[in-house]
C-alpha cells in the first residue's frame, strides 16, 4: 500500500518537475508550440504537419541582475490573436495580411522578478521574444548572454555561412557576411575558430521539414545576434558577438531600459522551401521607426568600380558611365571609393550637374571609418561621427545626392547597430537613400528604416572579380541565396556581368562561368529596391541585344515571389511579379543540363518571351504561348539559366 501512495506521488513531482505548461497553434492548425519547465528551465518544442521540427530546446536570458534561465516558477498565460494589413514597397511582397496567434508565458525568478516569452505562431512562421517588465525600482539592466537554442533532429542537415573571425580580412574589416555556405552536411560539424555561423540558416530535416532561422527586429536598442556551432546532438545557441569585434570597443551584450524587449527570434517551417521563399515574418512583426522625410525612388544603377576598379575613378570614366547610365534608361549612377582624392569636392558638384542634365540620379560611396578599422578608402572619417555626418550630408542635400553606399563596418555589437541607426536617421533627415556594405544582415530594417534600400552581407559580386573559387562556385551560391540569405532581407549583390573576362579589357583575365542567360536570371532571382549593376559601356554593341534590352526594362520592385521549383546548391526557380508582369527565372549549378516540367498557373494561355540556353550556352529568345494548363518544360544547361517574361 506505501510502495502504490509513493509511486502515485513520486508521479505527481515529475509532472510538476517536467510540466508541459502551455501550448500554441498557428491559424491552420499545422504549426504547433509547446512551452515546458523542466526543473525551473523554460524550453519549447515545435511541431509541423505533426512532425517535430524542433526539439525540447532551452530558453531564457543571462543579465547582470541574475540568471534568468534556470531556476524559474510559470506565474501565467495569455492567448491573443494578432491580425495586421500593411504595404512595403520594397521586399518581395507588397501586399501583407499577417494573422498570428499569441501566447505570452510569463515567469518569475526566485527574487519574484517576472520574466514573459511572447510566441507569435502564424501559418508556417514563429517569431518569439524576451518581455522584461520594471523590477521594483530597477529600470536598467544588461543582458549578457542567452540560453536561447534550438535543437534540430540528430537526421537534420545543414545550409549555414560561417561567422568571420573579428579584425581580420581586408585592412582588419572583418566580420562581414561574406562566407560561403555548409552543403548538407550534418548537424554538429563545427566551424573554425568556434565562430558559429550567421544569421539566416536553412536545415533540412530529411524528407520531413525545411527550417530557416534567423532574427528581425534589431536596432540601437540591442546587439545583432548569431547561431553557435551545433552539437552532435543538434543543439544551436544564441551567440552574442564577439568581444573582439569594434577593434575590441563595447560590450558584447545588450544595455536596454526596463521594462524592454529583445529582438524577435524567427522560426519559418514547411514541408516544402515554398513557406521558406515567400515568408515575410521579417516585417510582420516590426513597425517603421520615423516617418520617411520625402518619397523615396528606388531602381537601376551602373557603377564604374565592380569592372573598372579603382583606376576608373576620375571624371571622364565616370561620365561614360553617366552616359551609359543614360542610354539604359537607369535612374542612378553609383560613384564608389576614392572620388574624393581622385575627383574632388568641387569637381564632383560639377559631375552631378551633369549626370542630372542626363536625368540620371547619384549615390556616393563612403567608408564608415572613424576609429574601428585601417581601411585606407576615401572619403573617411565623414559618417563616423554625428557633427561631420550631418555636415556633410547636407552638402550631399545641398548638389542634389540621392543616395549614400557605407561601408566597412565593425560587427554586431550594440556599438555598431547604434552606428547603423545613426546613419540612417539622420540621412533622412536630409532625404538621402542608404545602402550599406561590408555590413551585417538587415533584420526587419526594410521596414523599420524607410530610407534604407539595401545590404551587401553576402558573398557578392566583387568576389567574383578577386575568386577563382568563388567564379567556380557562382551557380551553387546563386542557387543558396533565394532559400537562405535574400528570403530575410534586400541583397544588394551588385551582379549581373556582361563582360566575358570580369575585368576592363574584356579579352582575357577573370573568365567568368556563368551564361549570359544565366547573368539575367540573377537580376531577377536576387532582390533589392535599388540594384547597381555590373554592366559596362562595351556591353552596348559587344553584348546581344535582346539582352541589353531585357536589361533596358528590368524591375527592382515587386508585388509578389512565388517559390516554383528548387534545390539548395542544384537549381532554383522562383517566379516575381511586377504590377501585372510575371518573371519566372532560374539557374542550374549541377554539371549536366536539367529538364524541369514547371507549373505556372499565372501564365495559363499566355503569350511570354523565353530567353534561355542553347546546348552551346548560347543565349536565345524566342516567343512562346504557355498552355491553357500552365505547364512548360524547360531545359537549363550547366551554369545556364532562363528568364520568362510576361
Amino acid at each position: 500500500m506505501k510502495k502504490g501512495i509513493l509511486s502515485i506521488l513520486l508521479l505527481f513531482i515529475t509532472n510538476i518537475i517536467f510540466a508541459q505548461v502551455a501550448t500554441v497553434s498557428s491559424p491552420d492548425g499545422k504549426l504547433k508550440l509547446d512551452i515546458f519547465l523542466e526543473e525551473g528551465q523554460p524550453k519549447y518544442s515545435v511541431e509541423y504537419d505533426g512532425k517535430t521540427a524542433l526539439e525540447k530546446s532551452p530558453l531564457g536570458l543571462l543579465t547582470n541582475e541574475g540568471d534568468f534561465s534556470k531556476n524559474l516558477t510559470f506565474k501565467e498565460q495569455t492567448v491573443e490573436q494578432v491580425e495586421k494589413k500593411y504595404t512595403q514597397d520594397k521586399i518581395k511582397k507588397s501586399d501583407i495580411h499577417y494573422v498570428a496567434n499569441k501566447l505570452t508565458s510569463s515567469f518569475e525568478d526566485e527574487k519574484q522578478r517576472g520574466l514573459s516569452i511572447v510566441f507569435q505562431v502564424s501559418n508556417n512562421d514563429i517569431a518569439f521574444r524576451y518581455e522584461l517588465p520594471a523590477w521594483g525600482e530597477r529600470r536598467a539592466v544588461v543582458i549578457e548572454e542567452e540560453a536561447t537554442g534550438f535543437k534540430f533532429p540528430e537526421y537534420t542537415t545543414t545550409f549555414l555561412s560561417n561567422m568571420m573571425g573579428a579584425m581580420g580580412a581586408f585592412a582588419r574589416t572583418s566580420p562581414s557576411y561574406e562566407s560561403g555556405y555548409t552543403n548538407d552536411e550534418p548537424v554538429g560539424k563545427g566551424t573554425y575558430g568556434n565562430l558559429g555561423y550567421v544569421f539566416p540558416g536553412l536545415f533540412r530535416l530529411g524528407n520531413d521539414n525545411w527550417v530557416l532561422l534567423s532574427e528581425t527586429g534589431v536596432s540601437s536598442q540591442y546587439n545583432a545576434s548569431h547561431l553557435s556551432d551545433g552539437t552532435k546532438d543538434g543543439l544551436y545557441h544564441i551567440q552574442y558577438p564577439h568581444l573582439n569585434q569594434n577593434n575590441g570597443f563595447g560590450s558584447r551584450g545588450a544595455q536596454i531600459s526596463l521594462p524592454g524587449v529583445t529582438p524577435w527570434r524567427t522560426i519559418t517551417v514547411g514541408n516544402t522551401l515554398k513557406p521558406i521563399v515567400e515568408t515575410t515574418i521579417a516585417f510582420d512583426v516590426v513597425e517603421p521607426l520615423y516617418q520617411p522625410s520625402q518619397e523615396y525612388k528606388f531602381g537601376r544603377g551602373t557603377w564604374s568600380w565592380i569592372v573598372w576598379q579603382d583606376q576608373s575613378m576620375n571624371w571622364d570614366d565616370q561620365v561614360k558611365y553617366i552616359d551609359f547610365a543614360a542610354d539604359m534608361g537607369y535612374e542612378y549612377i553609383l560613384i564608389d571609393a576614392l572620388w574624393d582624392a581622385n575627383i574632388g569636392y568641387e569637381k564632383m558638384e560639377e559631375l552631378i550637374d551633369y549626370a542630372h542634365s542626363k536625368n540620371v540620379d547619384v549615390f556616393l560611396w563612403y567608408n564608415s571609418n572613424g576609429a574601428f578599422n585601417d581601411a585606407p578608402q576615401g572619403p573617411r572619417n565623414r559618417m563616423s561621427t554625428s557633427i561631420a555626418r550631418k555636415e556633410e550630408m547636407k552638402w550631399l542635400q545641398k548638389i542634389g545626392v540621392k543616395g549614400l553606399k557605407v561601408d566597412f563596418f565593425g560587427g554586431d555589437k550594440q556599438e555598431t547597430m547604434r552606428f547603423y541607426e545613426d546613419i540612417l536617421s539622420d540621412a533622412n533627415d536630409y532625404g538621402l537613400m542608404i545602402i550599406f556594405h561590408g555590413c551585417t544582415l538587415p533584420r526587419g530594417w526594410e521596414r523599420m528604416y524607410p530610407n534604407f534600400v539595401g545590404s551587401e552581407a553576402v558573398l557578392a559580386s566583387e568576389m567574383l572579380i578577386f575568386s577563382q573559387d568563388v567564379r567556380e562556385k557562382e551557380a551553387f551560391y546563386a542557387t543558396l541565396h533565394p532559400f537562405i540569405r535574400n528570403t530575410v532581407g534586400t541583397m544588394e549583390f551588385g551582379g549581373v556581368f556582361m563582360n566575358k573576362f570580369l575585368n576592363r579589357g574584356n579579352t582575357r583575365g577573370q573568365e567568368r562561368l556563368t551564361t549570359d542567360v544565366f547573368q539575367i536570371a540573377t537580376g531577377i532571382l536576387f532582390q533589392s529596391p535599388v540594384q547597381m549593376f555590373a554592366l559596362t559601356p562595351n556591353n552596348l554593341t559587344d553584348a546581344e541585344g535582346f539582352l541589353m534590352d531585357f536589361m533596358k526594362d528590368i524591375p527592382t520592385t515587386w508585388n509578389e515571389t512565388l517559390y516554383i521549383d528548387g534545390y539548395p546548391g542544384k537549381y532554383t526557380v522562383i517566379a516575381r511579379r511586377n504590377g501585372d508582369n510575371w518573371y519566372i527565372a532560374g539557374v542550374n549549378a549541377m554539371e549536366e543540363a536539367i529538364e524541369l516540367q514547371l507549373d505556372l498557373p499565372m501564365l495559363k494561355g499566355e503569350k511570354v518571351n523565353i530567353y534561355n540556353d542553347n546546348n552551346k550556352k548560347e543565349p536565345t529568345l524566342i516567343n512562346h504561348t504557355i498552355k491553357k494548363d500552365g505547364s512548360y518544360k524547360v531545359t537549363i544547361q550547366p551554369n545556364g539559366g532562363f528568364v520568362i517574361k510576361q
